[in-house]
């Protein structure tokens, strides 16, 4: 392989995770950007999100490739079981364990998020195990030969359901009475209140929408990699984390573009130095941006609240 093949097929690879990567920063994005928190569970949903789909799997018994309409059905059933599960895991969080601290000092909703990222790792080791759980590989191996850069079905996917979900967010966010709701609450929710906008409710969709996006990131996590453990949401998470801090946390775009260009470091990090060092490299990469431009590659966007 060239030098000019390997990059472009660690670009590819770097591209794909990065996708993974994007759909889990938008729910450390939103959230933060609605109310100023940084949700370190968030991680832990989207695992939880990978061994929903599993479950999905095993319990209809699946283990070979599938094809066709088949295929799309059970890709379509683990989507829609991921996605309510995380969304009502997110709710549950959000009403359970945030909105009572909502007007403590931002410490305590730290320490909380913590406490809820360890209980989901010691909840999800207890009911599924502490060792690796195979994924069925659910795709079809069919692959493309692009000038020697080799594409997979999976990646392909991976590339076009994660710009689906990251569009219609962006439509979400920018063009419905819920976007602009949203947008009014991370302004000002004090005047959202005098208003009549359920600022409660319009926080709790918030959790549901970026938890039911990283249920997505989870699954296809699990399609990629073929396993899942219960530790997989930590890293992931802190990586995810990240890509929203790299792009502008609070920017949804930036999220996007911060996931994705965390991926491609990543991966050409993986193919140029080696693959132990492929998150050293992305993390240093983070560091020397934000000792230049500290409010992320699109810009920071957090309402300054009076």
């Amino acid at each position: 392989m060239t030098s000019l093949q390997l990059f472009f097929q660690q670009l590819a690879n770097g591209l794909t995770i990065g996708a993974i990567y994007a759909l889990i920063a938008l729910g450390y994005t939103m959230v933060y950007g609605v109310i100023q928190l940084i949700n370190f569970a968030h991680g832990e949903v989207f695992m939880v999100g990978s061994y929903l789909a599993l479950t999905v799997l095993l319990v209809l018994g699946l283990a070979q490739p599938l094809t066709g309409f088949l295929l799309l059905v059970v890709l379509l059933v683990c989507v829609v079981v991921a996605m309510t599960g995380c969304g009502l895991l997110g709710f549950g969080m959000e009403r359970a364990a945030y909105r009572p601290i909502r007007q403590a000092p931002r410490l305590c909703a730290l320490i909380t998020a913590i406490g809820m990222s360890f209980f989901l790792q010691n909840a999800v080791m207890l009911l599924y195990g502490a060792t690796d759980r195979r994924f069925p590989s659910l795709i079809p191996s069919i692959r493309w030969e692009l000038g020697g850069t080799t594409v997979t079905l999976l990646q392909l996917l991976i590339w076009i359901g994660s710009a689906v979900l990251m569009v219609a967010l962006q439509i979400l966010v920018m063009s419905t009475k819920l976007g602009r709701a949203m947008r009014a609450t991370a302004q000002d929710p004090k005047a959202c209140w005098l208003l009549g906008i359920p600022v409660d409710r319009i926080i709790a969709v918030t959790f549901v929408t970026g938890s039911a996006l990283a249920a997505v990131g989870g699954m296809l996590f699990g399609l990629y990699y073929n396993t899942v453990n219960f530790h997989d949401g930590y890293l992931t998470g802190l990586k995810a984390f990240t890509a929203a801090v790299l792009g502008g946390i609070g920017n949804i775009p930036g999220a996007m573009v911060g996931g994705v260009v965390l991926g491609i470091l990543e991966g050409l990090g993986a193919g140029y130095l080696s693959s132990q060092w492929k998150n050293v490299f992305a993390f240093l990469v983070l560091v020397i941006l934000l000792l230049f431009k500290p409010t992320g590659l699109l810009g920071e966007r957090v309402a300054e609240r009076a």
